[in-house]
């Protein structure tokens, strides 16, 4: 039996086909799957940065910073894997949230100090 997000019993026909989404996944490049996680890093980090629509609501910025470091890792790792073609407009909405981060601090990091900056390097507005 499948219990779902409501923990009530699922029906058999509910229940995630496991086979078949391991082979929808074996036919996804591997660059579409990174440049899917960063976009998807990049989105919650907005989110926590408190850019999106209700802005302050979601506005979490030690979340943030933990996001912001997850997505510098992942294109600091993968920058040589996945071309430049998808790299760079990356790179770019990386510097984008990292300058949100310095704007929505209270107290600013040390340049070189700030979210994700031990593998971009210092971020200057």
């Amino acid at each position: 039996m499948v219990w779902g997000m409501s923990d009530t019993p699922a029906e058999p026909s509910q229940a995630p086909d496991f086979d078949a989404m391991t082979r929808d996944i074996a036919e996804v490049p591997a660059v579409e799957v990174i440049v899917t996680v960063a976009v998807n890093l990049m989105s919650a980090a907005a989110v926590k940065l408190g850019l999106s629509e209700e802005g302050e609501k979601y506005k979490d910025l030690d979340e943030a910073r933990k996001l912001i470091t997850g997505l510098a890792g992942l294109l600091d790792a993968s920058a040589t894997e996945i071309s430049s073609f998808h790299a760079a407009p990356l790179r770019d909405g990386l510097k984008s949230l990292q300058l949100a981060f310095r704007e929505a601090s209270i107290v600013p990091d040390e340049p070189g100090q700030g979210p994700g900056e031990k593998y971009t390097g210092p971020v200057y507005g």
